[in-house]
């Protein structure tokens, strides 16, 4: 069931935060892409369930969808959806309250020559996360070509290959003005060795939802693989005590063999 679009503004109520947890009990997530993919719509999608189309200008990006073209528009929503911005959310995975944090990012990327140049405040935000959604958007190209220079920065700063990254092309209704077939965003996934998968944020809910908890899953279990090889390391092995029956079966032959 397709819920239901704003359709009038200050309907968004502010995210709450959720309280400092101990260390690695939260799980840092940053979205990524060019200005315009639908970045803080998909953001405010999975932590409020509804979702905003446009923006006014200079408050964010253009939405995630074609549900909000034409309709009235969220007014003044800097506080929570301007990009940039830190949320913070407990999320229940697998029965157990993780507190996520995510990244909405600005769309400061320029390509040049399979070049990626971002801002300083973006580079300090790829060190920041543990996990990575590269959302381009159907509608645009070139969008799409950022995101192979994206990645590649990405994993210059993350070389651990288990670092979780999703491919995500978003804006899937809009078939009729798709400029990116399923198959490119498939092939260079592949080629990149990442998930890949295509969403709607305004009208699928649920799969933006589906996007968020595997990424927070993932990053999950490389926290506790991390915390289980630290453990490891940390254990100093014991030297083996001598076996006593050994030692005296030796004495004995030695014995034995002197006799002789």
């Amino acid at each position: 069931m397709r819920l239901p679009s704003m359709s009038q503004p200050f309907l968004l109520a502010p995210i709450a935060e959720c309280p400092p947890g101990p260390p690695g009990a939260q799980v840092r997530l940053a979205v990524l892409g060019a200005r315009g993919v639908g970045k803080s719509a998909m953001v405010v999608r999975f932590l409020t369930k509804r979702f905003i189309g446009d923006y006014e200008p200079n408050t964010g990006e253009a939405g995630g969808g074609g549900a909000g073209r034409g309709g009235p528009r969220v007014r003044r929503l800097t506080a929570l959806c301007s990009p940039g911005n830190l949320y913070s959310r407990l999320v229940q995975l697998d029965g157990d309250h993780v507190a996520v944090q995510i990244q909405d990012t600005p769309g400061c990327i320029q390509v040049q020559e399979d070049c990626v140049q971002v801002l300083d405040s973006l580079s300090r935000c790829v060190k920041w996360a543990e996990g990575f959604l590269l959302v381009y958007s159907i509608t645009d190209y070139s969008s799409y070509q950022s995101i192979q220079p994206l990645y590649q920065h990405v994993r210059k700063v993350h070389p651990d290959a288990r670092t979780p990254i999703i491919i995500v092309g978003n804006k899937a209704d809009l078939l009729h003005a798709r400029q990116v077939q399923a198959k490119e965003g498939l092939q260079l996934a592949n080629e990149l060795g990442s998930l890949f998968l295509e969403i709607s944020t305004s009208e699928d809910s649920q799969g933006v939802c589906d996007v968020f908890q595997y990424l927070c899953k993932e990053v999950s279990k490389l926290q506790h693989a991390g915390s289980t090889d630290r453990r490891r390391s940390s254990i100093i092995p014991r030297p083996k005590s001598p076996n006593m029956q050994d030692l005296k079966r030796r004495f004995k032959q030695a014995l034995s063999s002197k006799v002789k």
